[in-house]
Formats: structure tokens, sequence, C-alpha cells
């Protein structure tokens, strides 16, 4: 038996006006998974559990097995892992955007215009991050450059305990009331406020605003932590994984697990990601490769979600059901291969506010092996509440799912 996890993050939404009171999921065409949502099971599951943020860190987590309340220690240390970072027992980490902020005077008067900067590039962000590290490295604090505008701030013999708001929280809002509060405060927004400083005129953000582009005029600062450790994933499962993903959290998940980590070419972590690939690759490891279970995570719809863009958070989710699941089904099929595959996203991205929500999200269950249907016509969250499943443990899914041989 040949396991499979499709992760739409932030795929699930709250009914929109412009789509007729429908979900982006319930407008969205999906004929392979609707056709096999009458053999599986259907229902929810909540993956944020009480007294967490619903942030894609703590979700997917919980998604993948493991329990937030034993293993979480925070965000940016599973990106930091991901980036390849030794980290100290001591160290604190936090998650540095490139950001956009808009307006004029004081710092703390400006406006959230982009918490991505405008999706800016890999190799642009690498080189804003480098001329700010000759600047403000020192003093037990190191700025790591990652992806686009993800990047990493260490600080040596570290603090926790302070109040950070993640950027795509506060979109369009004045971030006077967001700015970082705690022990070490000060020293962050002083921070903050410096790369403010030394960004406003780099020849980079010059460059972007000539071409129309939002500047990435600030760091900003997020989800800090200390060193994890999770259990290993074939000694907790007696399976051996991979993680797919574009993203750096999932990545340093699947590290920290053992699992195996599967570059694919053409993953962005967007909508233009190359869906059909990271298909492909899932199943050429699990036919070819010689592992048991694959979690395919693609973040277009959260993404999107996070802009508010409602056409192509619907894309994404057709692209997943026209290029992923299909593709799956098919190589299983003509494999012979017997085979379980678990369609979710981690938690809601409603795009009428552009942020998460710890809602609890559907969950469609199906293996060629069994009819598991439940009631459910098609995979959408109304059909998934209509069956009556409610997990509230989230963590344990997967339990469920590796159950069935």
């Amino acid at each position: 038996m040949k396991y499979v996890v499709v992760l739409g993050d932030g795929m699930a939404d709250w009914p929109i006006e412009k789509l007729g009171g429908k979900t982006c999921l319930e407008y969205a065409k999906t004929p392979n998974t609707d056709a096999i949502a009458p053999l599986s099971e259907t229902g929810l599951f909540r993956t944020v559990p009480d007294g967490f943020k619903p942030g894609s860190d703590v979700a997917n987590m919980s998604v993948m097995g493991f329990n937030p309340s034993a293993y979480y220690t925070g965000r940016s240390p599973l990106e930091a892992v991901a980036m390849g970072i030794e980290l100290k027992s001591t160290d604190v980490t936090m998650r540095a955007n490139l950001v956009t902020l808009a307006g004029e005077g004081d710092y703390e008067d400006m406006t959230m215009a982009d918490y991505s900067a405008g999706e800016i590039t890999t190799d642009e962000a690498r080189e804003l991050i480098c001329y700010l590290k000759t600047k403000l490295d020192g003093d037990g604090l190191k700025l790591y450059p990652g992806v686009s505008y993800r990047h990493c701030l260490v600080a040596e013999n570290g603090k926790t305990g302070h109040d950070f708001t993640p950027p795509h929280d506060i979109s369009d809002r004045k971030i006077t009331q967001y700015l970082p509060k705690g022990p070490n405060a000060e020293r962050y927004l002083a921070l903050m406020k410096r790369s403010c400083e030394l960004l406003k005129d780099h020849p980079v953000n010059r460059a972007r605003a000539a071409a129309g582009k939002n500047p990435a005029n600030s760091l900003w600062l997020w989800g800090e932590g200390t060193k994890p450790a999770l259990e290993n994933f074939t000694a907790k499962t007696g399976l051996k994984g991979g993680v797919i993903s574009a993203v750096d959290l999932v990545k340093g998940i699947a590290l920290l697990a053992d699992m195996k980590f599967i570059p694919v070419a053409g993953a962005t972590g967007n909508y233009d990601t190359d869906f059909k690939a990271k298909a492909t690759a899932a199943a050429d490891e699990l036919l070819l490769g010689g592992l048991d279970y694959v979690y395919i995570h693609m973040e277009g719809p959260d993404e999107c979600g996070h802009h508010g863009d409602i056409a192509h958070k619907i894309f994404s989710i057709e692209q997943i059901d026209g290029l992923v699941v299909k593709t799956l089904k098919e190589r299983f099929e003509a494999a012979g291969e017997d085979y379980c595959m678990l369609i979710c996203p981690d938690h809601p991205t409603p795009c009428a506010i552009k942020t998460h929500v710890a809602d609890p999200v559907p969950y469609l269950l199906y293996t060629n092996v069994k009819n598991l249907g439940n009631g459910a016509e098609c995979y959408t969250e109304a059909e998934a509440a209509k069956t009556g499943v409610f997990i509230e443990k989230g963590y344990t899914l997967i339990d469920r799912m590796l159950s069935i041989k």
C-alpha cells in the first residue's frame, strides 16, 4: 500500500458573495476529486489546537501527524533548519520578512501595503539581505537570506516571550499597534526601523519602483522560536516518508522528522508552481524510489487567499484536481498499485480577510481497495460537514489513513 497526502495550503474558505455564496472549493471545477468523493470517507478535522495561532506551521505539523502541543517551538526555527542554519539550544530565531510599508512620517504610522514586497525574487532579496547583514549583523544578531521575501534572524542567547504579529495578518492596516512587544522589543523595533532607512534608496528598490513594482523597504520580524525536535517518521510509522514543498517551514518539518525532502524543478510556492511536476515526482518516489508515503504541499491557494485573489485561488484548486489528483490516480492504477490518498487543506485562508483562521477543515480519504463512502457527494466544506464526522485531534488523522492496508 502506498500513501499520499495532497495538501492544498489555505484551500478552505468562507462563502463569497461574488461567487453566489459559494466557497472557492464549491465554485471550482474539480471533476477528479468529486468522482472519488462518494467512495471516500469525508469529514472535518481540527488542525489548530486551542491556544495556538492558526499558522501553516502548526497546521501542517498536525496534518503530518505531530501533536503541536508536544512538539511546536515556533515557526522560524523550522525554516532555519530548512535553510541549513546550525542552531544552538540558546538561540532564538525569528522570521524576517521583506515587506512593503507605505506612508510618510514616522515608522510607527506606516501601513502594511504588501507582506511579500510584491513576491520579490530570490536574487533581488538576497542582494538586499546581504547588504543589510553588513549594517545590522552584530551584538549577537545575525541575518540569513532565504527564498523570496522569507528570511531569518538569529539572536544568540536570546529571550522568548515577545508578541510579534505576522505581516500577512495586517495587510492594508497601519502597523502602529502591531509593533514588537516584550523583553527585547525596543532592540527589534530599532532593527526594523534601521532596515527601513537602509533599504529606502537601495538600487534594487529604485529599479523595482521604476518598473512599477512594490519596493522591499523594511524587515518585519515575527514567528520567534527555539530549536525543535521531532520524532523520527519511520520510527513513528514504520514507513519511509518524503515531502515535496517549496516552503521552508514544511521542508524543516520533514528534515527534523528524518523524512526525504524531494526537490522539484518549477516549484514556486504560488499559483504558478508546476503542479504536475510535483505529482510526477511523488509518483516516481512511491512507485520507483522505494518510499511508502509522500506529503505533497502546495502553497498556491494560501498565497492567493492572502492577496484576496479569488480567481487564482480557484485556479490553484482546479490545478490540484486536474494535474495532481488525476496524475496520481492514473499513475497508481497504471502500475497496479494499491494506494490511499488524503486530500485536505491545513487551515482556511478566507479571501475576505486575507489571513488564516482556525476553523476545522474538510478532508477526503480515498483508497482503491475498499469503499469508504459516508455520504458526501463531492468534496467541499459543506459536504464534509454534512457527514457528521469530526476529528478533534487533527494530528490523529494520519493514524486513520495509515490503518488502511
